[in-house]
Formats: C-alpha cells, sequence, structure tokens
C-alpha cells in the first residue's frame, strides 16, 4: 500500500474518532464502535513508521515523531488547563473539552485514556529510535512507495 493511501486511511480514521468522541456516554453499537475505531487508529501509524523505517525515510520518520509529541504535549497542556480552569465556568470547561477530544484523538473515543497515550509514546519512541538509524544525507528515490 502507498505511504499517501496509509496516510488518507489514518487521516479518515482521526476524523472518525474526533466525531465519535464528541458522542456523549455511548452504548452498546455506538461504544463497541468508538473503542473499535481508537483501536484500528494506530494501525496505519504503526504501517507508516516501519515503512519509514524499512525504506529508510528520515522525512516521514520526522513526520510521524512530530504528529507524535504534538499530540502528547498538547494532550497534557489541555488537561491542566482544563483542571486549572474548574471554575472558571461551564463554557470555558466545554471548549476546553472539545479541544482536548481533537487533540487527543483517539483518547477520549476510546473510554481507555490511558491506552491511548500509551499508544501514542509507542508511535513516538519507535519513530525516535528507528530515526537514529536513518542517515541524514541518504537520498530518496524517486519510486513510488
Amino acid at each position: 500500500m502507498k505511504t499517501r493511501t496509509l496516510a488518507y486511511i489514518w487521516g479518515t480514521l482521526f476524523v472518525l474518532c474526533v466525531t465519535l468522541g464528541f458522542i456523549p456516554e455511548p452504548v452498546g453499537f455506538w461504544k463497541f464502535l468508538s473503542v473499535l475505531c481508537a483501536v484500528l487508529f494506530f494501525a496505519p501509524a504503526v504501517w507508516l513508521a516501519i515503512r519509514a523505517s524499512r525504506h529508510q525515510n528520515r522525512t516521514l520518520m520526522l513526520q510521524l515523531i512530530r504528529l507524535s509529541a504534538f499530540s502528547l504535549g498538547l494532550t497534557l497542556v489541555v488537561l491542566v488547563l482544563n483542571f486549572l480552569c474548574v471554575t472558571a465556568g461551564e463554557g470555558l470547561g466545554n471548549f476546553l473539552y472539545g479541544v482536548l477530544v481533537v487533540v487527543s484523538t483517539p483518547m477520549i473515543c476510546s473510554h481507555f485514556w490511558v491506552g491511548s497515550l500509551f499508544a501514542w509514546a509507542c508511535l513516538l519512541f519507535f519513530s525516535l529510535f528507528q530515526l537514529k538509524d536513518i542517515p541524514k544525507e541518504k537520498k530518496q528515490t524517486t519510486k513510488k512507495q
């Protein structure tokens, strides 16, 4: 499968997880779908990381590192802001929760916060460890991946 196709699949799963993350207290089929999408969310990412490692694609590996670090960092910031603004009002709380649903995808959708954070951290560290084995001066081939 091409890198671009995997990226589109990952983006589609992102949108689906964000959408399902806004459903309050899902039950039955919706909860099953939320958890399933949250688990499937990381499959294209892992596939992209393995592909970048095999093809020595430093650019793709750096993108995965940035996305993982961005998600983990913003999740931390928004969670802390959410706790600090507990007395600020319902409107701000709802806004910060909405931001949290987007930046921490699929954390809210999965209903198992620690699992999602752990998966983002695993993707980050796998990408970091694989990046050191990719030479900096390696020219990217023009062959379609």
